[in-house]
């Protein structure tokens, strides 16, 4: 009997022990993943990962958060206090010169959706029009920067136009006749906006204008998550490469999916900035270190920053 005993209380142990180790492996990681700003067409990736269960195939039970302030995911992942987040790269090589310790993990948009804006009624064929106009800005001094970049390739002096800041709201100065142009719009989102307003525009993209190529959006976690905690930032990155790839194979669905999240945006507006935006997620995740690098020198002999930081800081090889 006493034997008996032994054994049962030895069989009530490890089928303890068995439940509580497979708890522990089923565990998913909570991880906080910020957007750049409001969700939109731009994040169907992400949420698709989400919703599909890419994530937490990888182990990772991701939460997206959005900010009150589009400076909140650099600063929040900065500080240690997100895990990961959207950003900009010409933000992300701003921050990196300035010591934060961030670091692009992957490209979300190939390429710049932020253009010079314009209504086609003002008869522009190229920048060299803009020569006597007043020119709104969004961000000081990224894009005011940005512009006399392009105006100089253009052969305009800095006496040959007006710049002056509006802000985030870029289409009521233009649509009110305040400025002739705006840069720091974006192609998938004000210029449809406007469009269905009735009012044709054009635009000049910056990357055709003198400014190198550069992604819109990326996504960056801490130096230390990198270090520390590679797996953790493979997984993400293997969700999301799914999430993207699946968006392109199916972009009906992958909408359907997303506006099912967010049935607030199912308009026209964003239909047609799913459309415009889609091509852009072609060739992501990957990134190009040459492409940083050309930025990087761009913006430090535009003064937008004072120092060059090691492409290894700034960028994830996957390693």
């Amino acid at each position: 009997m006493r034997t008996r005993t032994i054994w049962r209380k030895l069989m009530l142990i490890l089928w303890a022990v068995t439940l509580l180790l497979a708890g522990r492996a089923g565990a998913m990681d909570k991880t906080t993943c910020m957007l750049d700003w409001y969700p939109n067409p731009d994040h169907v990736p992400l949420y698709l990962a989400v919703d599909q269960g890419y994530f937490k195939n990888q182990g990772l039970d991701v939460e997206l958060l959005v900010p009150s302030d589009p400076a909140d995911p650099l600063k929040l992942v900065a500080a240690g206090r997100m895990d990961f987040a959207v950003s900009y790269q010409p933000t992300v090589t701003i921050a990196r010169s300035k010591g934060l310790p961030v670091v692009s993990l992957g490209a979300l948009i190939q390429h710049p959706l932020s253009t010079i804006l314009f209504l086609k009624s003002s008869g522009f064929k190229s920048p060299a029009d803009l020569k006597g106009k007043r020119i709104g800005y969004s961000i000081e001094p990224l894009y005011r920067v940005l512009f006399e970049a392009v105006a100089e390739q253009a052969g305009l002096g800095k006496t040959d136009y007006e710049t002056f800041r509006v802000g985030f709201n870029l289409s009521p100065p233009l649509l009110a006749g305040q400025a002739d142009a705006v840069i720091g719009a974006f192609r998938n989102y004000e210029a449809i906006q406007i469009e269905l307003e009735g009012k044709p525009v054009g635009i000049f993209p910056l990357e055709e204008h003198g400014i190198p190529d550069f992604y819109e959006l990326v996504v960056i976690a801490n130096a230390r998550t990198v270090q520390e905690n590679p797996g953790r930032v493979r997984a993400f990155m293997a969700a999301l490469t799914k999430g993207i790839e699946q968006t392109l194979a199916d972009p009906e669905g992958s909408m359907r999916i997303f506006l099912k999240l967010h049935p607030d945006l199912r308009d026209e507006l964003n239909r047609r900035a799913f459309a415009a935006t889609l091509p852009f997620f072609k060739g992501s995740p990957s990134q190009d270190p040459a492409r940083w690098s050309a930025m990087q020198t761009f913006m430090l002999e535009r003064g937008l920053i004072k120092k060059a930081s090691p492409l290894e800081e700034l960028i994830w090889t996957g390693k």
